[in-house]
């Protein structure tokens, strides 16, 4: 892949800079829909990665074992390369991750880095989390709102979709 989505340059520099995982879900996951059938399992993959993340980050053990396993199983070494990433060192990673967290080994949350072996794509993500105003890879931990963001974002619309399905399911009950 030589054109890079900027959605996905941005989940990088989110995933390394504002370690804000749930965003990382989000960019990735509009970019997904709104491309249909390109490269799905690389971006399914991507998205699991920065959840399962996101889960060990908040102590959900068996929610970031399903994510990294499921993540291992999906992403595949050469639409990695494509991606720019170097799949033989994340995968392993991913492994070892999913194989401590089944194994019942302790796994503290340690921020990742994803391994990137395209230095244009590298260069790409760095700039953006400058635009972001974080910085590339620092430690410490970020604010409570976005550890805990999916306890504080609008759900409204979602709610109301999910009815409007059960609704439509429902014996009796025409479709429009």
């Amino acid at each position: 892949m030589s054109f890079y989505p900027d959605a996905y340059i941005r989940f990088l520099a989110e995933f390394h800079g504002t370690r804000d995982y749930f965003e990382c879900h989000e960019l990735l996951e509009d970019y997904w829909k709104e491309h249909p059938g390109s490269d799905s399992g690389l971006w399914h993959g991507l998205i699991q990665i920065a959840v399962g993340q996101y889960h060990l980050r908040r102590g959900n053990r068996e929610g970031a074992r399903k994510m990294l396993r499921s993540a291992w199983e999906r992403l595949r070494r050469e639409d990695l390369g494509q991606a720019g990433l170097d799949g033989p060192a994340l995968l392993a990673r991913l492994d070892d991750a999913a194989g401590r967290l089944e194994a019942g080994e302790p796994l503290p949350y340690l921020s990742w880095t994803l391994p990137i072996a395209d230095d244009s794509l590298l260069e790409a993500a760095r700039e953006e989390c400058a635009r972001l105003e974080a910085d590339w890879c620092a430690g410490g931990e970020p604010a409570a709102a976005i550890v805990h963001r999916h306890r504080l974002r609008d759900r409204s619309e979602v709610i109301l979709a999910r009815r409007e399905s059960i609704e439509r399911r429902r014996p009796g009950v025409s479709p429009e």
